[in-house]
């Protein structure tokens, strides 16, 4: 069994941003050489997702006003975390779009569902942060 990994580096001018990876994971597919096997790809920060959905706009619009509903970011002092940072709300939007996502491979390709695409979620942008992708298999 062999593995590969790779790091993506994020900066987000914004606060909030979803971003489709999906060709950045693929591309680390092709360089790893495994043809069967299992990816995983996940935010190596407390305040970022990386998750499976549509790449669909009104759907992002969605996932944006759905999170904001649950966490909203203002008012910054509703959250005891806030202190050294007004960040608390980004915790909370992590936990509910997940940490990683596990894709199957199969004859060197990412197996999915249809529509399916891997999405980076920033919720606490302005400074650089990564995602680990890591590939087993043959």
């Amino acid at each position: 069994m062999r593995s590969y990994h790779k790091e993506l580096w994020f900066e987000v001018n914004r606060r909030r941003e979803l971003i489709n990876i999906t060709p950045a994971v693929d591309e680390a597919l092709q360089e790893s050489g495994i043809k069967e096997g299992m990816l995983l790809c996940n935010a190596m920060h407390i305040s970022a997702s990386v998750f499976i959905n549509d790449d669909e706009h009104g759907l992002h619009n969605d996932f944006e006003k759905w999170l904001e509903g649950l966490a909203p970011e203002k008012p910054y002092d509703q959250y005891q975390h806030n202190g050294y940072e007004d960040n608390a709300d980004a915790h909370l939007k992590r936990t509910i779009m997940g940490r990683e996502v596990v894709v199957a491979v199969t004859e060197g390709k990412l197996h999915f569902g249809p529509w399916e695409q891997i999405f980076y979620g920033e919720f606490d942008g302005k400074r650089k942060k990564r995602v680990l992708i890591k590939i087993i298999g043959e």
